[in-house]
């Protein structure tokens, strides 16, 4: 199967129920507020994407919820508002034609351990296999076109995570279930590497001879 794989073979109806999921996990997993974070995904090689609404409660978000945006932001399907942060979203997907889901989570560790002025590091066999290396973006506010500009420089390194300083993450990838993990390993990853630190110890890292690209 190739890297399209999940998204390939499914309709644009079953990409909305499997956005609306993959919302609901991250909420069940603390990695999203009641309405802070947001899930976008598209059908290879579109020029349209669905992203989840502004104002609805993430734990329970539906298909019926969900705004169909082109890369200008124009709305296409949907009655809500979207969430602010489609410029970001659309930024990604200009730049990025190998990636059709965005997670955009607010990973708690992971942002902690960024305001501190920490990286995260190669510690575990997942973080080389689904981080590979992770960028920090700079501050700017959330839902501008100054934060879109800087997610679209950094995005178009290749990078499959991102940490927004002082806002949160932004995991993309191919399909869904991948962004999906993206954002959970970039989470367990910083929380092994805080209890490493907490308890007085530099965590120890993955030789970089074994350290390949995803």
């Amino acid at each position: 199967m190739s890297k399209e794989g999940a998204h390939a073979f499914i309709s644009e109806d079953e990409l909305k129920k499997e956005i609306c999921r993959v919302m609901k996990a991250l909420y069940q997993r603390g990695l999203v507020s009641a309405l802070g974070g947001n899930v976008s995904a598209r059908m290879p090689g579109a020029k349209e994407f669905w992203i989840t609404p502004s104002g609805v409660f993430k734990g329970a978000v539906e298909p019926k919820d969900l705004v169909k945006l082109d890369l200008r932001g124009n709305i296409i399907d949907g009655r809500l508002r979207p969430s602010i942060e489609w410029p970001t979203h659309a930024a990604v997907y200009r730049v990025r034609p190998d990636v059709n889901a965005i997670v955009h989570a607010h990973n708690p560790f992971t942002l902690g351990l960024a305001l501190a002025g920490i990286g995260i590091k190669p510690i575990s066999v997942e973080a080389v296999m689904m981080l590979g290396k992770v960028e920090i973006v700079p501050f700017a506010f959330p839902g501008t076109n100054e934060l879109a500009k800087l997610v679209e420089k950094y995005a178009q390194s290749g990078a499959r995570a991102l940490i927004l300083q002082n806002h949160g993450v932004l995991a993309m990838a191919s399909n869904l279930v991948e962004a999906e993990a993206v954002a959970e390993v970039l989470e367990e990853v910083s929380i092994a590497q805080y209890v490493a630190m907490s308890l007085g110890k530099e965590p120890l890292t993955i030789p970089e001879r074994d350290v390949e690209p995803p």
